[in-house]
């Protein structure tokens, strides 16, 4: 291979890349996000500075569905959320993900520094429950319910449907260079485009989570359910932009 032909390669390995250039469109991504209140402390060990927690306590337990994903397939996603502020502006910094399809895990640790790992959620409509688990090494770490399609939220203010999608979301990205030294050591954000919402409820839920080594998500402890969300929308995921450089910094 010439110079020219690596440097047009989407992404390792070269033979085989495991997944093309972006932006990736999703279509009827599917979430159910449970809201609650959490410990102030915990949720501030697990922010990175210079974020900072919004002071409302809360945390936001997720489970995705996404069966239209273009470049990555069909597959499922869960993990953890919490509210920040960067500076004065608001944004959603993403702790934690778990999901079963190698593609997604790689582009999303690679490009965007999602903090994402293999594990098994899964979401579905039991009788009248959506449910979501996730399940680690064959444990189950979450379970979460809510009532289903509940309190239809869609005949909101139309400049209002899917704000909370258009929201900036903040990642940690670290990637180790060859030598052991860090290589990138970034805050990393992006804005989800061309949303368009199909559906939004709102509604009880419940959510309970097991303390797992490997897969934390218990280590934000619920203090009270706050509420449920389910909403499914399609969007298109675009490249992001570097908030803050810790190397530079440094």
């Amino acid at each position: 291979m010439t110079p020219e032909e690596i440097l047009v390669l989407p992404s390792m390995p070269p033979g085989n890349p495991s997944y093309p250039s972006g932006p990736y469109r999703f279509v009827d991504r599917e979430y159910m996000v449970i809201t609650y209140e959490s410990d102030p402390n915990a949720i501030s060990r697990m922010v990175p500075e210079p974020l900072q927690p919004d002071g409302s306590g809360h945390v936001l337990y997720e489970w995705i569905k996404m069966p239209d994903s273009s470049g990555f397939g069909s597959y499922e996603e869960s993990g953890v959320v919490i509210p920040c502020l960067f500076g004065d502006e608001p944004v959603n910094y993403t702790a934690m993900m778990f999901l079963n399809d190698e593609p997604p895990i790689s582009a999303g640790r690679e490009i965007w520094g999602f903090p994402k790992r293999w594990g098994e959620p899964h979401l579905s409509v039991a009788t009248d429950a959506l449910t979501g688990t996730l399940e680690y090494a064959g444990q189950r770490v979450a379970l979460g319910t809510m009532r289903y399609k509940h309190e239809n939220k869609s005949k909101e203010n139309p400049t209002e449907r899917g704000k909370h999608l258009m929201k900036t979301q903040v990642n940690l990205k670290l990637i180790p260079c060859v030598t052991g030294a860090p290589r990138v050591a970034e805050l990393v954000a992006y804005n989800l485009t061309d949303i368009t919402m199909n559906f939004h409820y709102s509604g009880p839920a419940r959510l309970h989570l097991v303390p797992h080594v490997n897969a934390p998500v218990a280590d934000l402890p619920i203090r009270r359910i706050i509420e449920g969300r389910h909403f499914k929308a399609d969007l298109t995921l675009p490249y992001g932009r570097i908030l803050h450089d810790y190397l530079e910094a440094g």
